[in-house]
């Protein structure tokens, strides 16, 4: 049947060493569109390419064995809202990585799994004990000390990382709203077709051609990056649970610091390190507390429980 899930299968390190995998790739994602806008080209550009390309790619992945069909989807409006969520929070993050240093907007992002369990409360009738509401408030002590609001260090385009954090999280309810009920090819091309549309007209305006060959390599790969990394998320967790899956996201924060220092010569700060420190604990607790609580559960995506930039 088109759209079908695949079977999972049962072979933990390999579906480890994919995890790793991904996070690399979603690393080189950031540090393309922070190369790309520093370079000068429009961040509406940079996000156009990055889902222009991996619209293709999914294209070319997918629908040599479900065909059209694959762009029906169960719960169109569900698709719509959450494909938008997505491609806001790449606008909003892509625009911040302009201003701030990669480890700063990989650190904010990790406090995605302490909203998606705040507003995993009113939209999915979770119940959050004190625990778990314990960690949140923790998590969220991590973010300041990142932003560090009292001091010179704070940047305005710190509230955009915010905001990319809060559409990233959106996207996530919606897809645990939508597990169970479209294939992971549905959901690719709805997300990165409906953003290459909504987008074209836009960067179409104010387009500014590449420069160098690293601008054009990293501006030809940004969307291949992207594509790849999604597709190996899937994978692995056809071959591991994501209870096992979900701290790899955390080596990103290592990842985003050498990709800083090569790319950028850009050293984290102690705020950046102590906070994402913070951060990272109180994920991790509130990763082990659902682990503990949900063992019967169909495990969760685990783009929901990491940087949601992607």
């Amino acid at each position: 049947m088109a759209g079908a899930v695949p079977p999972r299968v049962d072979r933990t390190a390999l579906g480890l060493g994919l995890m790793v995998m991904t996070v690399v790739f979603f690393t080189m994602i950031d540090t393309s569109a922070k190369w790309l806008v520093t370079a000068g080209l429009p961040a509406l550009q940079v996000v156009f390419a990055r889902y222009a390309m991996h619209f293709v790619l999914a294209l070319v992945v997918f629908m040599p064995q479900g065909g059209p069909s694959l762009f029906r989807s169960q719960r169109p409006k569900v698709q719509f809202l959450r494909s938008i969520f997505l491609f806001l929070s790449t606008i909003l993050n892509f625009t911040a990585l302009k201003f701030l240093p990669i480890t700063v907007t990989t650190t904010i992002m990790f406090a995605g799994p302490i909203v998606v369990t705040l507003l995993a409360i009113p939209m999915l009738g979770e119940k959050v004990g004190r625990h778990r509401l314990v960690a949140v408030c923790v998590g969220f002590l991590g973010v300041i000390v990142v932003m560090q609001p009292w001091g010179l260090a704070f940047h305005p385009a710190m509230l955009l990382n915010i905001g990319a954090l809060c559409m990233a999280s959106l996207y996530f309810i919606l897809t645990r709203k939508l597990a169970g009920i479209e294939s992971n090819a549905t959901s690719q091309l709805w997300s990165a077709g409906l953003a290459t549309a909504c987008l074209a007209p836009f960067a179409m305006s104010t387009w500014v051609w590449p420069h160098g060959a690293v601008d054009w390599t990293f501006f030809l790969l940004i969307g291949i990056f992207g594509g790849t990394a999604h597709i190996l998320a899937v994978a692995a967790h056809r071959l591991a649970d994501a209870s096992i899956l979900a701290p790899v996201i955390y080596i990103q924060i290592v990842l985003a610091g050498v990709s800083g220092i090569i790319f950028f010569d850009t050293w984290p700060t102690v705020w950046t390190l102590g906070g994402g420190a913070i951060i990272i604990a109180a994920g991790i607790y509130i990763w082990h507390r659902e682990r503990q609580l949900s063992r019967t559960v169909t495990p969760v995506n685990v783009h929901a429980r990491g940087p949601m930039n992607h």
